[in-house]
């Protein structure tokens, strides 16, 4: 009994405490806001779901934060299946739930739904880093880079001819993070922002459908088709508009109660927030997020190895993505495309997901001192 009491000891000395209890912050507020903004169904279903997601998420990074990383990445192939196969059984047996287009869930027993690109999010950060320690010296060398792009790249096509152009965005802006952090010279960048502007009108015109199009060109005139295909983002200015400073208060958003705001509890879970709690739930938000990508991007500052950074890095470029993806569509500052706000939106595969890219930053932090002996060894 001792000894356990000795390993616990160690396992909250080891830990990264701040990171722990920032994400359990957030996602408690998370499933709060949920309930909230789910009341006018009269139907706790979504907030339990996420309220067991958190708890059991909680559990399964602090499970994960145990195993060392390096041995995740040793196992690198059984962590790409375990993030491919789901995705490509999409392709077969997936099927779009109500309100979205996209066949990009599979539904599991007890009519459970998962989103497998969740799963492939974290796996990618765990191969592609295993990837970038291998080459790391000769990463500016286009032998070395193709095969680099092919890895990034592959994820990106796989979620895109799946549908999911937002996650297939989120997938690019992680690869560009983690090969920035890997030491790639600017001059690539360079090049390949310059292909992009040059690509861009190609793809308008010719990758994405009508629905896209519309979405992009209603940010140029944000009061036409406010009863079309500007409806959501609309509302949503509306909704944070009615929330001032402290909010109508929990349960009592005159939008957010009356289903106002499309997809509020997912999507646009932060104008509900905003229209309940005001400005200083927004600014809550914020800070919440701020503060766990912020100790993301420490621990990559403080790992033990290039293989511990990749990761931490891979993982807050993920958070930082969402988070910034999902604000600026509440703000109608970008497109609609998606992308739910980390640890706040309804969602408990996400959840679980996002906790296990957690646990393994966590570990990373835990396993920087792999070497300490303490005394009751």
């Amino acid at each position: 009994m001792k000894n356990l009491f000795a390993i616990i000891a160690d396992y909250i000395r080891e830990i990264d405490k701040v990171l722990l209890i920032f994400v359990f912050a957030a996602s408690a507020f998370g499933c709060l806001a949920v309930m909230s903004a789910t009341a006018y169904t009269e139907n706790l279903r979504q907030f339990i779901t996420q309220l067991i997601a958190m708890l059991v998420g909680i559990a399964l990074a602090i499970f994960i934060s145990n195993i060392d990383y390096k041995t995740m990445q040793k196992w690198w192939f059984l962590v790409a299946a375990v993030g491919v196969v789901p995705v490509i059984l999409t392709f077969f047996i997936g099927f779009a739930p109500a309100g979205t287009d996209d066949k990009a869930w599979l539904l599991l027993p007890g009519n459970i739904s998962f989103q497998p690109a969740e799963l492939l999010k974290i796996a990618f950060v765990i191969t592609f880093s295993t990837h970038l320690v291998k080459v790391k010296a000769t990463i500016n060398k286009i032998k070395t880079l193709i095969p680099l792009v092919l890895h990034g790249g592959f994820p990106v096509l796989l979620i895109h001819f799946q549908g999911d152009d937002g996650t297939a965005l989120v997938f690019g802006i992680m690869f560009i993070c983690m090969l920035f952090s890997a030491g790639l010279k600017l001059r690539y960048f360079a090049a390949a922002f310059a292909l992009a502007i040059v690509a861009a009108p190609l793809a308008f015109f010719f990758v994405l459908n009508e629905d896209q199009k519309a979405r992009i060109l209603y940010l140029f005139d944000l009061e036409s088709n406010l009863q079309g295909i500007g409806y959501q983002q609309w509302m949503g200015r509306v909704a944070l508009a009615n929330g001032g400073i402290f909010g109508q208060g929990l349960f009592s958003g005159s939008l957010t109660q009356s289903q106002g705001v499309p997809k509020g509890y997912n999507d646009f879970i932060f104008v509900c927030i905003g229209e309940e709690l005001g400005i200083l739930g927004c600014l809550t938000v914020l800070i919440l997020l701020s503060v766990i990508c912020f100790r993301c991007i420490n621990i990559a500052r403080t790992a033990a190895d290039d293989a511990g950074m990749f990761i931490a890095v891979g993982i807050f470029a993920m958070l930082f993505a969402q988070s910034v993806i999902n604000l600026g569509m509440c703000m109608s500052l970008l497109p609609v495309i998606g992308i739910t706000l980390p640890f706040f939106s309804a969602g408990g595969s996400s959840l679980l997901c996002l906790m296990c890219g957690i646990g393994v930053v966590l570990s990373v932090h835990k396993h920087r001192n792999s070497g300490l002996i303490y005394l009751h060894k």
